[in-house]
């Protein structure tokens, strides 16, 4: 499939497409990225409108994890994710005056932030071009046959880079994350009336199987 059509599709039905976690300041998408792992960004904005009412980025630093595993408790995995928190805000506060800096080496370095966290916080923060390879966008690769069914992460990053432009890929990501969540589902996708079905792979081997 040719990547200026994909694209097409894809501006069509989200033209203005965004990153759904709700944040004002640049730590709280560091952070809310992070408690988005295996968990839903719906999720993680009930819970971040908690924690950051409550706390500033000092404060995180200074609360107990204990404090901090009773409001993100609904995030899964509370108890590491309370430990990076703290580790985060501290380094933060310690490192860069609380900026969260664009430095990939650095950011990579914190507990809980690997590559996907890191190309959604540069990409918002300082529009650096990155595609950040969540599950949404792996499962709409492969079924794009953008991918391999084998392919990991990183080796899916690799090509959806080579694919398409690169002054496309922030913007691409998003809409990407988008169509995975609300089209081309995990469950029950709505290939029926999706506008790349004619092309997509996963699609035919339905027709087929029918």
């Amino acid at each position: 499939m040719k990547s200026e059509d994909i694209i097409n599709v894809l501006d069509k039905y989200y033209p203005s497409a965004r990153c759904e976690l709700k944040y004002t300041k640049d730590y709280e998408l560091l952070i809310a990225t992070v408690l988005s792992a295996q968990c839903t960004d719906k999720r993680v904005n009930m819970v971040t409108s908690i924690l950051f009412k409550k706390y500033d980025l000092k404060g995180l630093k200074d609360a107990s994890e204990k404090e901090i595993e009773n409001i993100i408790r609904p995030c899964g995995s509370h108890t590491k994710k309370a430990k990076y928190i703290k580790t985060i805000a501290e380094r933060l506060i310690e490192d860069y005056n609380g900026i969260v800096p664009n430095n990939r080496e650095y950011l990579e370095s914190l507990p809980g932030v690997g590559r996907k966290t890191c190309n959604v916080v540069l990409s918002n923060i300082y529009d650096v071009p990155a595609i950040a390879v969540d599950t949404h966008v792996a499962r709409v690769s492969k079924r794009l046959g953008l991918a391999k069914e084998s392919d990991d992460v990183s080796i899916i990053e690799q090509k959806l880079m080579k694919k398409f432009p690169k002054e496309k890929w922030s913007r691409l990501h998003h809409q990407l994350v988008l169509f995975g969540r609300y089209n081309c589902t995990a469950r029950n996708p709505k290939c029926s009336e999706c506008l790349l079905k004619e092309k997509c792979k996963y699609y035919k081997k339905l027709l087929v199987n029918e």
